[in-house]
């Protein structure tokens, strides 16, 4: 509380640039059926049983998904809230507060909601209030018993997932794809293994795109490592085959470009540098960048089209357009990071683009660049500011984590786990863990996936 004053004195600065709505009638249902960006919350509070709840005196204060926060969920997520009630219910309690909270009256810290008084935390910063993980993007939505505060993504209280057993479950689970996911994958993997697993697990790292093919397209595998989100055509690829993706995000990872240790001229670069560099043409020159630099042609390593990391790269440098690099000339793609790894070190002249976690094998041998003056660290990709931090994922599916308990028993293992192996620490893999409220996320997917209920919500 020392410091609600302060907050309150950043809270009205920062209401001028929320979108505030007047005072209407009505109480808080009445208010969110009648606004077509609560459509779909004004459908759950009604399938949940909570709308005379919500009807009643107050006053509350409702932090509120709108639609476009609830469409985010993937709909076997959607559908399995839809059928479990309770469940439901103790979601929609948690986005609720007793009390009336103005924009002016929210200070920062832990909130008792109704969801048996477990706490949403709030924060406020230059960006605006943030409730979690969710960023209040409406303010002041006022109604007869207390008022809504727009929000974009879904609150999603504490999960507790079963325990886990590897020796109680056997047969093999195929899993294929990205080459940066893959370490992370087969350390847990070998853990499961060492855990008491029977059965056979494979991990092929064939990068992303590969891996999708393999899981969408032929239905052959039951996990799928990918460094980006699944596409829309794969999505549809996976549905003609009876599969709904889930995606499970389990790290992130601040994409390195890297020269070798000899190269002593480049330390930073600027995302329209790299754009330059990786799509300039042929024989560009270092010189050609910074007329400081060397008169030395550029020598390009990639990953290959395949990669997710490769696709990630197109996205963020080339705004999704992969002529540019395709027709840059002499570059060098491949699949293997460790390809990658090895051209770079070569030549004081060659960059290259892999992975946070090879970057930290080879840092003896690398030098990493700083992009925008940010070099990429643990601390630089979770919070954001690295400007090429990217989730990376493994994907399933419900049809086939309830036909193979395998496959469900070692995503919930590998759910439990993957944070502990993952930091710049002895003998972790050099990506960054994610945040409590991401691993909520997945654990809701897991159940959603299953069709189980949890133990601890």
């Amino acid at each position: 509380m020392v410091r609600k004053l302060a907050i309150v004195v950043g809270i009205l600065l920062l209401v001028a640039s929320f979108s505030s709505v007047a005072a209407q009638d009505g109480t808080i249902v009445d208010v969110a059926a009648g606004n077509e960006d609560f459509s779909t919350l004004a459908g759950l509070i009604q399938s949940a049983g909570l709308t005379d709840a919500l009807s009643a005196e107050g006053p509350f204060t409702v932090f509120a998904p709108t639609n476009e926060a609830f469409a985010a969920l993937p709909q076997p997520v959607m559908d399995y809230l839809g059928t479990n009630t309770d469940l439901l219910s103790q979601v929609l309690n948690y986005h609720v507060v007793e009390g009336s909270m103005m924009s002016g009256d929210i200070a920062a810290g832990e909130v008792a909601t109704l969801d048996m008084g477990n706490t949403v935390n709030v924060a406020v910063d230059d960006m605006g209030v943030h409730v979690n993980n969710a960023t209040v993007v409406t303010a002041d939505v006022a109604a007869s018993n207390g008022v809504i505060h727009a929000i974009d993504s879904v609150l999603i209280p504490a999960i507790t997932l079963p325990e886990v057993d590897p020796l109680a479950v056997t047969e093999n689970i195929v899993i294929a794809g990205s080459s940066t996911v893959y370490p992370v994958t087969q350390r847990i993997a070998d853990l499961f293994n060492q855990d008491g697993f029977g059965g056979t697990i494979t991990v092929d790292s064939i990068g992303s795109g590969a891996g999708f093919e393999r899981f969408c397209v032929n239905a052959e595998t039951d996990i799928s490592n990918a460094s980006r989100p699944i596409k829309a055509e794969e999505v549809e690829a996976c549905q003609g085959n009876g599969r709904a993706p889930l995606g499970f995000y389990i790290g992130i990872d601040a994409l390195a470009i890297t020269v070798s240790s000899e190269n002593d001229f480049v330390d930073s670069l600027t995302l329209e540098q790299l754009a330059q560099i990786f799509g300039g043409g042929t024989n560009i020159t270092w010189a050609d960048v910074n007329p400081a630099w060397p008169a030395e042609p550029i020598q390009l390593y990639s990953p290959g089209s395949d990669s997710g990391t490769y696709d990630y790269f197109v996205e963020a440098i080339f705004e999704q357009d992969e002529t540019p690099i395709q027709n840059a000339g002499g570059v060098q793609f491949s699949e293997d990071d460790n390809v990658l790894v090895v051209g770079v070190e070569s030549s004081p002249y060659a960059i290259g683009y892999f992975g946070f976690a090879y970057y930290q094998e080879n840092k003896d041998r690398l030098k990493v660049v700083s992009i925008e003056g940010v070099t990429p660290s643990e601390e630089t990709g979770a919070s954001g500011e690295y400007p090429l931090s990217r989730p990376l994922f493994i994907y399933s599916a419900p049809s086939i984590m309830q036909e193979k308990a395998q496959v469900a028993t070692f995503i919930n293992y590998y759910l439990q786990n993957v944070n502990a192996q993952l930091g710049t620490g002895a003998d972790q893999i050099g990506y960054i863990p994610t945040n409590e409220y991401i691993q909520r996320q997945s654990k809701l997917y897991w159940l959603a996936g299953t069709g189980a209920m949890s133990s601890g919500m």
